[in-house]
């Protein structure tokens, strides 16, 4: 018998991979699914596609962190939008370009764990990130937040042990929209200095929010950059999912550690991406920020098409990223919803076990690949879907 990694087994399998099946299955199907945005790159990231082709220099390795002209654009768009500050004087904080914001994720646990130890995850979660954790062979400790997807702050507390190395956050969230107040995030990572813990903070969704919250970054508080690790990427801002160029801020103890991790499971990020991610931020926020006001209607429309099921399911408040989080007042599994979904009804939505929500039935509603017309027509499709399975039972 050939030997498999029992680690390997403890990790879940990508349920997007298992839901794109089913809709390449069943055509005509409308996609809730995977969280994209539906607008592409600005013109400035194609047309550095040229700078990148006048170097001949460009085509063989770069440094494992990342192209000087994106690092340089990097650190003042930080200071600029994030209030991070990366002064390589100060021998505190050091960025790294990464291969997305996974990347970015598994070097920040790889580098500050041994197996067995653990990590902190809010739930619900990003699969991926637990994902992570497993394969490097540690244990994702997770903890409930309250009713409206915020953290909860006592839990968090009660779940360190000595083997907590970090707690990871997602403001924006993903999968539930949630934002997390400043002052959340304040007490979150002040628990993680007082407790000589990481704060480990993803920001991929930094530009998505509406009503009246805010994004707010850790890195940007005094002294975080002792502890704070700040994830980024251009995936969602910058229509750039297939360009995968993510950033980290970290601090500078991490450095070597993540350098040698990134030097083995990459060398460098691919270079014509990091150019195409310095023309990106010529256009800056500012471009990503223009399609808010599309994004703020289609939000609006789903919600209140939702809203007139409310016997079917509950929403909690989501003014960010571009994500639902349903609870569905069923006993129904949640994959057998999702399927029966998309073959009977032509509509797919993410199942929310895969989540981390294996206590009830709960779907992820991602709107961010859609225009209004398909939106509204998929919330009607979902609308019936859910009265003809679930108000059946």
């Amino acid at each position: 018998m050939f030997h498999l990694s029992q680690r390997m087994e403890s990790v879940q399998d990508p349920v997007i991979p298992i839901i794109g099946r089913l809709v390449r299955e069943t055509p005509g199907t409308i996609n809730f699914g995977q969280g994209v945005a539906h607008y592409p790159p600005p013109p400035q990231a194609l047309s550095a596609y040229q700078t990148f082709l006048a170097d001949p220099a460009n085509h063989k390795y770069h440094p494992v962190d990342g192209v000087p002209i994106l690092k340089q654009k990097l650190v003042e768009k930080l200071q600029r939008e994030n209030g991070i500050t990366l002064n390589r004087s100060s021998a505190e904080a050091r960025l790294c370009v990464t291969a997305g914001g996974n990347m970015a994720f598994l070097n920040a646990v790889l580098a500050i764990t041994d197996p067995g130890d653990e990590i902190i995850i809010l739930a619900p979660f990003y699969f991926n990130h637990e994902m992570a954790v497993r394969i490097a062979d540690c244990k994702p400790v997770f903890v409930p937040t309250d009713e409206n997807y915020q953290p909860n702050l006592n839990a968090l507390l009660d779940a360190v042990t000595e083997r907590t190395k970090a707690v990871l956050t997602v403001s924006p969230n993903n999968p539930t929209g949630a934002v997390y107040p400043e002052a959340t995030l304040r007490t979150i990572n002040k628990v993680c200095l007082d407790r000589s813990l990481y704060h480990i903070h993803d920001e991929a969704y930094e530009y998505f929010t509406y009503n009246d919250a805010t994004h707010f970054s850790p890195g940007s508080i005094d002294n975080a950059n002792h502890h704070t690790v700040s994830l980024f990427s251009f995936s969602k801002s910058y229509g750039f999912a297939g360009w995968r160029i993510g950033y980290m801020t970290f601090p500078v103890r991490l450095e070597t550690a993540i350098h040698k991790i990134q030097d083995t499971n990459l060398i460098c990020p691919p270079i014509v991406s990091q150019y195409s991610a310095a023309g990106a931020l010529e256009a800056g926020g500012a471009y990503c920020k223009q399609f808010l006001s599309s994004y703020s209607e289609v939000r609006h429309k789903v919600l209140d098409e939702l809203n007139e099921i409310g016997d079917l399911c509950t929403i909690p408040p989501a003014d960010g990223a571009f994500y639902f989080f349903l609870k569905i007042n069923s006993n129904c599994s949640p994959m057998e919803l999702a399927r029966r979904l998309i073959l009977e009804h032509q509509v797919a939505l993410m199942p929310g076990h895969a989540f981390g929500m294996d206590q009830g039935c709960y779907l992820r509603l991602s709107y961010g690949a859609l225009s209004s017309e398909q939106a509204i027509e998929g919330t009607a499709r979902l609308k019936q879907g859910l009265r003809a399975i679930i108000g059946s039972q």
